[in-house]
């Protein structure tokens, strides 16, 4: 028998809007979600039913419905004799994730440059300044959490609601192995330089230097991915491989 899966320590859930009925069911998939996202729950965690029930103090009811929306979004899977634990990519699904990241910001970025504000100029502004201070502080969670931030600025003006939202469901499912917390700071300074060259070209509004400068930055990055570690845990063995 597998042994039973326990929850890894967590920073404090924020509470519920109303504390006197507690946790609602859209509350508790917020905070697994949020949870998930930001690495606090590494592919691969187990999440037992009753222990996250306890954790919202509620059913397990609730917490049965969060984990099967979370399952359709790519982010938890369920698994027989074991239940319900993080999502396990391999190491060449998540390489073929950021493929179709790459085609599906390509396209969105092409329309984001002629119609962002100023105000989408500021914000891309603003989080390429933190980015910034990421890699001067070697602080790499903050470094991979605004990485995602700068991206999105740069297709969000693109009205092209849909094409975002492939693209942010796409990024979600690999948000759990936190790639940018795992590689080098020579290679966020590097990749970095490329932020500072999409940004330039943002805010002139020149389509083709924009998509000429995510093209190298994609490039880059299939360089680094194919590069993590892929004996610590962080990945799922490829199909087949695990019963060798």
């Amino acid at each position: 028998m597998p042994s039973r899966p326990r929850l890894p320590r967590l920073p404090q859930l924020n509470p519920p809007l109303d504390a006197r009925r507690g946790y609602s069911q859209q509350e508790i998939l917020g905070e697994l979600r949020r949870l998930i996202l930001e690495g606090n729950l590494p592919p691969g965690t187990g999440l037992p039913l009753g222990e996250i029930a306890r954790m919202f103090t509620v059913s397990a009811i609730p917490v049965r419905e969060s984990l099967q929306t979370l399952i359709g979004e790519g982010l938890v899977e369920h698994r027989p004799n074991f239940g319900y634990q993080v999502t396990m990519l391999t190491s060449e699904e998540l390489r073929e994730l950021y493929v179709v990241r790459e085609r599906l910001e390509s396209v969105a970025m092409a329309a984001a440059v002629h119609n962002a504000t100023e105000a989408d100029h500021q914000l891309a502004r603003d989080i390429h300044a933190r980015l910034e201070q990421a890699v001067l502080t070697e602080d790499a969670v903050a470094y991979h959490r605004e990485t995602r931030n700068f991206h999105l600025a740069l297709v969000r003006p693109s009205g092209m609601p849909r094409v975002v939202h492939m693209l942010e469901y796409a990024w979600n499912i690999t948000e759990p192995v936190q790639p940018m917390v795992h590689v080098s700071t020579m290679d966020r300074v590097v990749l970095h330089a490329d932020h500072s060259k999409q940004l330039q070209a943002f805010l002139v509004r020149d389509a083709e230097g924009l998509l000429s400068a995510s093209e190298g930055h994609h490039a880059r990055l299939s360089g680094v991915l194919a590069h993590l570690p892929t004996d610590t845990g962080l990945f799922a063995e490829p199909a087949g491989e695990e019963d060798i």
